[in-house]
């Protein structure tokens, strides 16, 4: 049975589900997406690496993953999702160490935030796609989304982002941090402010 090669077209809050994310897979060649309700870990993780300037203070689980990866030799050539059971997708990953090839069980998220990180190509087999996948109406709609999702997507990012900036906060030092809440206060952002400030006072 033949692959299908497919590319992440984006992430989006879930409209049926609390607290999870959508991430859209599109096939490559034709008008099919592929919808995949993931956390907001995963979601998070994956995000994080399709934004090349977004970089973690600390390398989050995928990332220690890809460095272990690197610092052993092994390469993730391809992640494939290769069943679909109940709405659960199933993934392998293809992995090459001294060109002997295994193949690793995974949940699909995980699998798509290692794919991003090792540039790895991502596949399903045409069954799964005429199972799961959704027709888009015509080819200059692949890449248009509703005005919400944008506006979701946009935000999702710069909550990711902030996220990352305040997680830095906590290894500067006491010094930098009065410097840093000053600016935030002639800022007016008091959320910051007062964040650095119960950073402060934890250290004593």
């Amino acid at each position: 049975m033949s692959l299908i090669r497919l590319e992440i077209k984006g992430i989006s809050y879930s409209q049926s589900q609390t607290g999870a994310y959508a991430l859209v897979l599109k096939e490559a060649t034709g008008t099919r997406t592929l919808p995949i309700i993931i956390g907001a870990t995963e979601a998070q993780a994956i995000a994080i690496s399709l934004e090349k300037e977004l970089k973690p203070p600390r390398p989050l689980t995928h990332d220690l993953f890809k460095t272990f990866a690197d610092r052993f030799k092994v390469v993730v050539s391809q992640v494939i999702i290769h069943k679909l059971v109940d709405g659960v997708f199933f993934s392998s990953l293809i992995c090459i160490k001294d060109n002997v090839e295994e193949i690793i069980d995974a949940r699909t998220s995980d699998a798509i935030a290692l794919a991003t990180r090792f540039n790895a190509p991502i596949f399903t087999y045409e069954n799964i796609l005429d199972k799961a996948g959704i027709y888009l109406r015509a080819k200059d709609e692949i890449d248009k989304r509703t005005e919400e999702e944008m506006e979701l997507e946009e935000e999702f990012i710069d909550e990711m982002e902030k996220e990352a900036i305040e997680d830095s906060y906590f290894e500067k030092s006491i010094e930098e941090l009065h410097v840093i809440m000053d600016k935030a206060v002639a800022d007016e952002d008091y959320e910051l402010a007062a964040k650095i400030r119960d950073e402060i006072d934890s250290r004593g």
